[in-house]
């Protein structure tokens, strides 16, 4: 382990938050959220940068939407290293709207890639879903250090959430969806010269054709599903859109490059719709642009 403070500041943070209210525990996560925004100026300072050049606004603006992301990093934090205490009670902090699109797919036999982004609480979703009864399989979370790849691992199966090994195992996520079961997806990161280049929140971005190609391949459905946190506090909406279709009459997935487009536009809506549920942190546009 290269960075044992770190390390360290992880394991006794969550024991205070596991010792607290949830509430209370959340509420500290926003603050420590807030002191990371302070401290870490040049990951925030290259932030503010991508918003105001994203979304066209001015620093002001940009500065206030990146501190509420962190904010709601740290809030997220908080409730996700709180996963051992909160299971049984998911309901009590997430309201789902659109289930039906789910239920529909497993009346179907139809498999389903869940997509999504760092948007919101994206582990709260898959919990939350996990415990209604719904298969939820995640790929595993490969981090700098094994440590935070293994409390990862264990706090999602905490949760019910089934893992599919480290990294993106092709394989055994094709054979989740021809169980008819669900894999949650984070289609923002940057595959470099493994992805297709089309269109996020309209800049040119390197995107990942798997889930896409999985999709088409096994005749699954690509479901959009976003959680937004209501007001700051432990309270959130999970919204599962219609799955996405095709266009022209064309099966979602045959034309990859188009099918792709949609994938992006959906996420990019959201984000500009809660710009500050978004990890603006996070260089999405590494491998095209340079920043």
């Amino acid at each position: 382990m290269k960075n044992p403070k770190y390390w360290l500041f992880l394991r006794f943070f969550q024991k205070i938050v596991l010792l607290l209210p949830h509430s209370w525990g959340v509420a500290l996560g926003g603050w420590v959220g807030l002191l990371l925004w302070a401290v870490d100026r040049s990951h925030v300072d290259a932030a503010e940068s991508r918003c105001v050049k994203i979304l066209g606004v001015g620093v002001s603006l940009a500065r206030g939407i990146v501190r509420r992301s962190y904010r709601n990093l740290g809030r997220g934090a908080a409730e996700f290293l709180r996963f051992p205490v909160m299971k049984g009670s998911f309901d009590r902090y997430v309201h789902v709207h659109g289930e039906s699109h789910l239920t529909k797919i497993l009346e179907e036999g139809k498999g389903a890639v869940l997509l999504t982004a760092h948007f919101g609480n994206w582990e709260l979703s898959g919990a939350r879903l996990a415990e209604m009864g719904y298969p939820i399989n995640a790929i595993g979370a490969s981090q700098r250090h094994d440590v935070i790849t293994e409390l990862i691992a264990s706090l999602r199966q905490s949760a019910g959430v089934r893992l599919l090994g480290k990294g993106f195992d092709l394989r055994r996520s094709v054979e989740c969806l021809k169980r008819g079961e669900f894999l949650g997806v984070l289609l923002d990161q940057d595959p470099r010269d493994q992805g297709i280049i089309v269109p996020f929140l309209g800049i040119p971005a390197s995107t990942p054709p798997g889930p896409v190609k999985m999709v088409c391949k096994r005749d699954a459905r690509m479901v959009p599903v976003f959680i937004v946190r209501r007001h700051g506090g432990p309270h959130h909406d999970l919204y599962i859109l219609p799955p996405l279709e095709g266009k022209e009459g064309k099966p979602f997935g045959e034309d990859l490059e188009e099918s792709l487009r949609q994938c992006n536009d959906v996420l990019s809506s959201w984000i500009e719709r809660y710009p500050d549920h978004w990890m603006w942190l996070y260089h999405r546009w590494a491998s095209t642009t340079k920043e």
